[in-house]
């Protein structure tokens, strides 16, 4: 598995394809530990429930510096290479936050953790160059499904494990995966050859043209801002509202509330197959409807139990619809400029994301659940707007 290979020499297997989705799974799971972990973390450094937050918001500002800075060398460097180089650095940054002794510190492992954890990001542009046309949204469908049980799992790993023993037994348990994952990765992965032969600086000079001359591009990146705005503003503020008066739950509580999400997960690939039967435009918005039904859900039965496990249930799905569809449309651009059309669709995702976790922390402190609510329909307002009146074609 060592020789360099070419799209024509390598033949897409089933094991090679869930190979790929462990490694986005394990990967991605380092940006949401955080999340049922929140209270733990506030009360450790004596912060208030908005500080800790803001931790949570540096993991997805990291990420978004991370695909914008180092997604785009997929297109210029060995892959495999890239992979294990980034997944070196994320294993330091986990060690920092497992082993920090004040809040900023924490904070900047926060950020380093989040700006080299893009492998996942690395390995869709790879998934979609190797595999057919006709199945291309298929395999990113099954790619993807890895991706979402990653987080889903990270939050259920991280809501037990911080019950049991502590936030920081988290994060040293996740160094620990990571190291497995690098020796997987550099055993089974197969190295590739670059797709462009242009240097660093001006393949980041290049994704403003990108950016202008791509409809499709500015469109998926836009949906994705709003979409995952309203998804991480829920997933953020969950913690608090079940440690309310309301619920009485806590940290464990919260972590298994990423069971309800499963169906998401499982419903990736036949999304995927669904993009390339219909198009991937069509199951964006039926994305967008179903997010948005979902902050419906919970702004009426919030307070319910069952409200709040129908709501998530429907949620990751509306979110799955659109992440999977609109990595398609943007993998079925070309295939020289793979990584910097991801870098740009990825980075305005994650940005939305930053900017929700911020929004609905803020707002959880000053209107309660309902002010979340509202953050939350808000982005799915803009998102409606865009997909069905903006780019309606």
């Amino acid at each position: 598995m060592n020789n360099q290979l070419s799209k024509k020499q390598f033949v897409m297997t089933r094991s090679f394809i869930v190979l790929m989705a462990i490694v986005c799974g394990v990967s991605v799971a380092n940006l949401y530990y955080i999340q049922p972990l929140e209270s733990q973390i506030a009360a450790t450094f004596h912060v208030s429930q908005g500080a800790a937050g803001i931790a949570a918001m540096m993991t997805q500002i990291g990420y978004a510096c991370g695909l914008l800075l180092f997604v785009p060398l997929g297109d210029i460097c060995e892959r495999r290479s890239l992979i294990l180089r980034m997944l070196l650095f994320v294993d330091i940054s986990l060690l920092a936050a497992a082993l920090s002794p004040y809040y900023l510190l924490l904070l900047f492992a926060m950020f380093t953790m989040g700006i080299t954890t893009i492998v996942p990001q690395i390995i869709v542009p790879y998934a979609a160059h190797l595999s057919p046309p006709e199945e291309q949204g298929k395999v990113i469908g099954d790619v993807m499904s890895g991706l979402l049980i990653g987080i889903l799992m990270s939050r259920i790993f991280s809501g037990l494990i911080g019950a049991v023993l502590t936030w920081r037994a988290v994060y040293l348990f996740a160094a620990g995966l990571i190291m497995i994952l690098m020796i997987l990765i550099r055993y089974y992965f197969p190295k590739d050859q670059p797709s462009s032969q242009i240097s660093w600086g001006e393949l980041l000079k290049s994704i403003p043209y990108l950016i202008k001359s791509e409809r499709t591009l500015r469109e998926s990146a836009i949906n994705g801002f709003f979409m995952f705005g309203s998804f991480s503003t829920f997933w953020t503020s969950l913690i608090f509202l079940l440690e309310s008066p309301v619920y009485h739950m806590g940290t464990k509580e919260a972590g298994l509330f990423g069971l309800a999400g499963i169906a998401g997960a499982l419903a990736a690939p036949l999304i995927g197959k669904g993009s390339d039967i219909k198009s991937p435009r069509f199951t964006v918005g039926i994305g967008v409807i179903l997010s948005t039904l979902a902050y419906l859900c919970f702004s009426l039965f919030g307070y319910h139990i069952w409200g709040l496990i129908a709501g998530v249930i429907i949620l990751d799905l509306g979110n799955q619809c659109g992440q999977v569809s609109n990595q398609a449309r943007v993998q079925a651009l070309g295939d020289s400029a793979r990584s910097r059309n991801n870098t740009v669709f990825m980075f305005s995702y994650f940005i939305g994301g930053a900017i929700g976790s911020f929004l609905g922390t803020i707002c959880w402190q000053h209107y309660g659940w309902y002010g979340v609510c509202m953050v939350g329909l808000t982005f799915q307002l803009a998102a409606i707007i865009t997909h069905f009146l903006i780019y309606r074609r």
